[in-house]
């Protein structure tokens, strides 16, 4: 088959709402959704904390952030299948092959990418705004509230980031997810799987939903910011 004709195979399956078809792309933004609003609190209070407070082995907690970025995802699949396998630690929660598996994978795959991006973000703002706050009794949720909206842009340039990152992985979301058709099946594993059979238009036909969100989500960054909504 021709690149054109997979290409407008592709389409059909697309512009003629396929169950199936659909209901990976519902399985994978579900889940990525679910992972990324989950850590995105934690994440930016746990950056706040680095970023403000001097303490013994800070460094220790930068290197270990950085470090897991660099990890590849299949390995944080494995680590999460021996933790949850039958014989593992956490055997008992029988959480292996199932959508909340994914998320926990998720989670520790795009934790890092948030935290060390918002600690950059926030490293970079002026300390002055905070201090001179604190010093005039301003509450301190409030000066955290200022502060996130201060660094909108650089923050959901991270949140952006994370979730690209997720989105797309494939080693974890196999090892933990299973690859179950309606259950734990997502995009990039699907891709994988009908390229392996030959069976390129679902294929296709995903990778292009991909793209068109990451364009979205990259024009409204642009848009927003040319605007002025997130200028810092």
């Amino acid at each position: 088959m021709s690149l054109w004709q997979t290409t407008l195979e592709a389409l059909s399956l697309l512009l003629g709402f396929d169950q199936e078809l659909w209901k990976i792309v519902a399985v994978s933004f579900s889940v990525s959704l679910s992972a990324i609003s989950l850590v995105l609190i934690p994440s930016v209070l746990f950056s706040f904390v680095l970023a403000y407070n001097e303490f013994w082995g800070k460094w220790f907690f930068l290197s270990i952030i950085n470090t897991l970025q660099a990890i590849p995802t299949v390995v944080i699949g494995l680590l999460l299948y021996m933790m949850l396998s039958r014989s593992g630690p956490l055997g008992d929660l029988q959480l292996l092959f199932t959508q909340k598996a994914m998320i926990v994978g998720q989670i520790l795959i795009c934790f890092p990418v948030l935290v060390s991006m918002m600690y950059g973000a926030i490293q970079s703002s002026d300390r002055r705004a905070i201090e001179t706050s604190v010093t005039l009794g301003v509450p301190l949720y409030r000066v955290g509230m200022t502060m996130v909206w201060e660094l909108r842009f650089p923050l959901m340039a991270a949140i952006v980031a994370a979730f690209s990152r997720i989105v797309t992985e494939v080693g974890c979301s196999m090892m933990v997810g299973g690859n179950i058709m309606g259950l734990t099946r997502n995009i990039p594993t699907a891709i994988a799987m009908e390229s392996h059979k030959g069976a390129f238009a679902q294929g296709v036909a995903l990778g292009i939903v991909l793209l068109t969100v990451a364009l979205l989500l990259n024009f409204m960054l642009s848009s927003m910011r040319g605007k002025g909504y997130l200028r810092t």
